[in-house]
């Protein structure tokens, strides 16, 4: 993308054969290969000028105090870069452009408020008004304070707009009554996350020169560093944490010490169970990814980041296909063929060639396929992977590589969305290496399902490779130089950039890019607090919900009391206190009662189902089947193994135990 001069808006180019691409050399590239490129080239970030020329390999000796950086520790990623951009040269003849125009004022605080799911608070209707104010009741000040920016920013707009919308005044919002400037308890105020453009711009250009001049650029430390152990607390919200550390010496400390190294993060064992990605009822994730929006930009707003939350542009984009087909319409047309599949086929097909080539080939990844070939296997691909006629022992494996690189990159939308990917890019920003990590948590959940599954399916890919790190030399580092710029585009080629803030962009996105594939187990965790703020709103709509059927009672002049007795009595009887009843409609013993104690846990009841089974049923039962806590303050939600059924009973004592498959 790029900005027109004569423009108030936003250019978004898709790139199209033109020109002639020299091939990327390698140990089995035709030396001095050219050949007319088939593939488009994405760019998913806005530009700020318009230029053709596109920018040289930043030089190491920019200045004398970068003398002392380690030019091997980023030299990965400039060779990436220089593979993708001789793969895209001369590209530019028959360029699609569309114009949209620049957000106005207070759009994307609207478009925040939405996402949110709080649109009824600028004046669009909502199916059930008492449902945000349950919601708004479950928030904390950290969380609620981020929400009352946005709708003051809103109101202000709409207000300038002469706008006839009832904006509810904040007061109204939310119980407690606070300044027009939020403030911590230590009194420093908090910084709002839409801030002033050219001051923020500035701020970028100050820590720029700072970071490089002080020699404190921070890049991926090495493995064989030494590391520390520290938990992460997901039973507290993390701005909540912030807003408490802010300005310690305790915080300071933390700052300077992650800085240096990379600390081995572990999740402290909970009695109630880890909650994953996956495991809650559709109704339920939809509650969490409001929270985790509000969380996110409560979080950045503590911390004083901006979060520039870009707006999903629609683009022409190919409705068939491989390369350059969205991820959803990809997902839809490859489920026809094989239902229940939850990453694109040829996606998965790319990676499972390269690893039937060995992960051990020394510079896998690194190592570029020869551009001829990578062209004429996309339209040999395009042509017959679906027909099922496509050769796959034509295809080498640094070209297999190539391939699944280039189909990162020519995906219309960015695999970490267009809305999200700046915030991504922000998480840089962020002081220490724990709140690095709890706002990519958040950032993953956000993510739509089939990004968020594709992501997964390459991180998982990604740590594989690394795995035979003695072998094919591609370490974390190596890996995260490589995939970083196909992942995040962080400076678009023809961009006269500043060459200092160019080199720190690139070591802070191949940091993150570390950070993603390093603790990707960590990252599809739901926080437990988030959990908690789900159960309180569904505890408050259910009692709404029976206050109601209380009413509808007494007007068909039904007795309440005798109306519930029999009921209860007959629970009572059929379930003694300290026993709960598992169902197992699936399995031989399809009911029974289990007697609770200190030490009982999921899998324990599981396996006393399981042992019901013969044995042929039940190795295939082990690892499909499931239990499932069902109702009470909770939709629907999958139990880890080491889940304390004692200590969940007593949070959601009028839960339903079922054990079950997981639906596909």
């Amino acid at each position: 993308m790029s900005w027109l001069p004569s423009s108030q808006g936003v250019v978004l180019t898709a790139y199209h054969p033109s020109g002639a691409d020299q091939a990327a050399g390698d140990s089995h590239a035709e030396g001095g290969e050219e050949a007319a490129s088939s593939r488009r080239y994405g760019q998913y970030t806005m530009n700020q000028e318009s230029t053709t020329k596109a920018t040289e390999k930043p030089p190491f000796n920019r200045s004398s105090s970068q003398d002392s950086l380690d030019e091997l520790s980023m030299e990965d990623y400039w060779t990436e870069l220089e593979n993708i951009k001789k793969s895209s040269e001369n590209r530019q003849e028959g360029q699609e452009v569309v114009v949209v125009q620049e957000p106005d004022e207070g759009e994307l605080e609207e478009e925040w408020l939405k996402e949110a799911g709080l649109s009824n608070l600028f004046g669009e209707p909502a199916d059930d008004p008492q449902e945000s104010m349950v919601f708004l009741s479950t928030l904390t000040r950290t969380q609620a304070a981020a929400v009352q920016k946005r709708v003051e920013t809103v109101s202000q707009t709409l207000r300038k707009k002469n706008k006839h919308y009832h904006i509810p005044d904040v007061r109204d919002i939310f119980a407690q009554q606070r300044e027009s400037k939020e403030k911590a308890p230590d009194g420093t105020e908090l910084q709002s996350v839409r801030t002033n453009e050219n001051k923020h711009q500035k701020k970028d250009d100050q820590a720029s020169c700072l970071v490089v001049s002080n020699k404190e650029l921070i890049l991926p430390v090495p493995e064989d560093s030494p590391v520390s152990i520290t938990d992460i607390n997901l039973e507290v919200s993390f701005a909540e944490q912030a807003l408490t550390q802010k300005d310690s010496s305790q915080d300071k400390t933390e700052k300077s010490r992650d800085d240096t190294s990379l600390p081995s993060f572990r999740l402290p064992k909970d009695k109630t169970g880890t909650t994953k990605i996956g495991d809650l009822a559709p109704q339920d994730m939809k509650k969490v990814c409001f929270l985790a929006l509000i969380e996110l930009t409560a979080l950045y707003d503590v911390l004083g980041v901006e979060l520039k939350q870009q707006k999903a542009v629609k683009i022409k984009t190919r409705d068939s296909g491989l390369f350059g087909v969205p991820l959803t319409v990809l997902l839809e047309q490859d489920q026809r063929r094989v239902p229940g599949t939850r990453t694109p086929l040829i996606f998965q097909k790319l990676i499972s060639r390269i690893e039937e080539g060995g992960l051990e080939t020394e510079g896998l990844l690194r190592i570029p396929g020869a551009a001829i070939r990578i062209k004429n296997l996309c339209q040999e691909l395009e042509a017959k992977f679906y027909e099922g006629t496509f050769n796959w022992e034509n295809v080498k494996q640094h070209d297999a590589a190539s391939l699944l690189k280039l189909f990162i990159r020519e995906l219309p939308q960015p695999l970490l969305s267009t809305e999200y990917l700046k915030a991504f890019q922000a998480v840089q920003h962020l002081p220490t290496k724990k709140q690095q990590l709890q706002a990519l948590n958040l950032l993953v959940i956000l993510l739509p399902e089939v990004n968020r599954e594709t992501l997964k399916a390459l991180l998982e890919f990604l740590q594989r490779v690394i795995d035979n790190k003695e072998k094919n030399k591609m370490t974390v580092m190596n890996v995260s130089m490589v995939m970083a710029p196909n992942l995040f585009m962080c400076h678009p080629l023809g961009l006269k950039s500043n060459e200092q803030r160019e080199f720190v962009m690139a070591a802070g996105t191949a940091n993150i890019m570390h950070l993603l594939i390093k603790y990707q187990k960590l990252l599809w965790t739901i926080p437990k607090f988030i959990v908690n703020q789900v159960r309180k709103q569904n505890t408050e709509s259910h009692k709404k919900d029976k206050k109601a059927m209380k009413k509808l009672l007494k007007k068909m002049a039904y007795d309440r009391e005798k109306h519930e007795k029999p009921d209860k009595n007959t629970n009572d009887a059929d379930v003694p206190r300290g026993v709960i009843r598992v169902q197992a409609p699936h399995l031989s013993k399809v009911s029974m009662a289990i007697q609770l104690t200190e030490e009982l846990k999921a899998s324990d009841v599981l396996a006393r189902f399981l042992s019901q089974e013969s044995g042929v049923a039940q190795a295939l039962k082990e690892g499909e089947v499931f239990l499932y806590e069902i109702g009470g303050n909770i939709g629907e939600r999958c139990l880890d193994d080491d889940t304390y059924m004692k200590d969940l009973y007593q949070l959601n004592p009028n839960a339903e135990w079922v054990i079950k498959s997981r639906p596909s």
